[in-house]
């Protein structure tokens, strides 16, 4: 960080999540972006809906032009001293994909519900085919 650059506390930045006081933190950098809510593209509750937490996800996750990148810099305030960003919670996903794995069929069961099908499409063609051979030998 350079000299003249504000560093913020979380908190304070957290508290900036209103229509009148909007304040984004990405990639541990503060923005006042309420002069932009009426002009963003995607609508202010964008916006708001990403303030009062570290928005730097929801930013790159969106694939932002480097025109909007660019344009971020009118809006810079200064930096957040990471310290006080809280880390984000990790949900466990891999405990339920595990607890569903059991729920699947195996692979064996999947060609059953391929084969079975086919078998009898097959038995009826060849039974329609042998009836009509029979009748005309007849």
């Amino acid at each position: 960080m350079g000299s003249g650059q504000k560093v913020f506390v979380y908190e304070d930045v957290a508290k900036h999540k209103e229509r009148n006081s909007c304040w984004l933190l990405i990639s541990g950098k503060v923005y006042d972006v309420t002069p932009f809510l009426e002009e963003h593209p995607g609508g202010d509750e964008v916006l708001l809906a990403a303030s009062g937490k570290d928005a730097t996800e929801d930013f790159e996750d969106v694939g932002h032009s480097d025109d909007a990148k660019e344009m971020m810099e009118k809006y810079y305030i200064g930096e957040v001293d990471s310290s006080t960003v809280p880390v984000p919670k990790k949900f466990k996903t891999q405990a339920s994909a595990v607890a569903h794995k059991h729920d699947e069929p195996g692979f064996p069961i999947k060609i059953l519900q391929f084969l079975v099908p086919l078998l009898i499409l097959g038995f009826a063609f060849a039974w329609q085919f042998l009836g009509k051979k029979e009748k005309a030998e007849d």
